[in-house]
């Protein structure tokens, strides 16, 4: 996902070892390349790009290498000019160190300075080899040349497919951590202890509910055509894709709020310690409203799970629906109709995805019920 949060999904082997493969082709190609070129006998610089710039978003390519390249050309002239009218070690390295900070931050976006500015002022000026700054800048331009052209025409992505993948992560992702959450309610718990957290392998991080973004992305590459060379489309894209990631990055919103409402409740509800001399007890009574809560949390789970494997699931939404009226009405205090939320709009969301008689997604109008 190019953009200002970029995320890798989980691949698998195979795909790894060609990631593995492409870096190490375009490597091999530039240091050849060089060497028949005669920049020098040893062209590390041109190795460089493959290692630094071959990320798993291969759009991001061409940008990196750019600021790359930036970063190379403003650290060698800076070295060469100090190093002309300073030569004394006592004021060239001072003078190179802090003109190299200034504009490794000066080229750089907020939080992400071009580090190579530095970098290749500090080698420059450590390298006192006749040619060698030149033959810097050769080298790492055949680097960048080698990573942005070949590099995608290597086992290139397909955009569909990698946003069917993520929105598929996505899924199995929320499924579990659905399915855990329910069995933390029915024992009347709104989150999990210190030793839970510990041992649970569910995917509760942050990553989770940007997936469907990083997978909207790459349909939308596709879609405006913004494929990488050599590539062509491969026919349309899967049938309802589009709508079922839509319908995952209102989901990833909605249940992103219910988890931090339980961990809002979690807070709320836990006892503080008891005050000196006073009888212990064996342990919180479990809430009520979060036990029944977790059949309404595993049919949202199915209804959501469905939905995005472009199932039928409208009676498996009319079943958590039914659920959520049950809970509402045991449950009509303020604090659970906050807990409710998020499951709440995560309906409205699946209402929006039925699908309509005529083709595409019904869209719910008025106002909407209370939670």
């Amino acid at each position: 996902m190019s953009g200002p949060v970029a995320i890798a999904y989980a691949a698998h082997p195979g795909v790894r070892l060609r990631s593995a493969a492409r870096l190490a082709l375009c490597a091999a190609v530039s240091w050849y390349l060089c060497l028949w070129w005669g920049t020098s006998t040893l062209p590390v610089p041109a190795v460089l790009p493959a290692v630094l710039i071959m990320r798993e978003d291969v759009y991001a390519w061409p940008r990196l290498g750019r600021q790359r390249l930036a970063g190379v050309v403003v650290g060698v002239l800076l070295s060469t000019v100090v190093l002309h009218w300073a030569a004394d070690p006592a004021w060239s390295f001072p003078a190179v160190l802090v003109c190299g900070c200034a504009g490794m931050y000066l080229m750089g976006r907020p939080g992400a300075p071009n580090q190579q500015v530095l970098i290749t002022a500090l080698m420059v000026y450590a390298t006192a080899v006749p040619g060698y700054p030149l033959a810097r800048l050769e080298e790492t331009l055949v680097g960048i040349a080698v990573v942005v052209l070949l590099g995608p025409l290597l086992w290139p992505p397909d955009p569909y497919r990698s946003a069917a993948a993520g929105l598929d992560g996505y899924r199995a992702d929320v499924r579990e951590l659905l399915g855990g959450i329910a069995g933390r309610l029915e024992r009347g718990l709104a989150a999990p202890g210190p030793a839970e957290r510990e041992e649970s392998a569910l995917p509760e991080q942050a990553r989770v509910w940007l997936r469907p973004q990083a997978a909207r992305d790459a349909f939308g590459r596709a879609a405006a055509g913004r494929l990488l060379p050599g590539r062509r489309a491969r026919g349309l894209p899967p049938d309802g894709l589009e709508g079922r990631l839509a319908l995952g990055i209102r989901t990833a919103l909605t249940l992103q709020y219910f988890g931090q409402e339980l961990r809002e409740r979690a807070a709320t509800d836990t006892p503080g310690p008891p005050a000196s001399g006073a009888p212990t007890t064996p342990g919180p009574t479990p809430d009520p409203a979060l036990r029944d809560l977790a059949p309404l949390v595993r049919a949202t789970a199915a209804a959501l799970d469905a939905a995005l494997l472009g199932e039928e699931f409208t009676a498996a939404l009319d079943r958590a629906r039914a659920l959520d009226l049950a809970h509402r009405e045991a449950h009509p205090g303020r604090h659970d109709a906050v807990l409710r939320a998020g499951l709440h709009l995560t309906h409205e969301a699946l209402a929006d995805h039925v699908p309509r008689p005529g083709g595409g997604s019904a869209a719910t109008g008025g106002t909407p019920p209370s939670v």
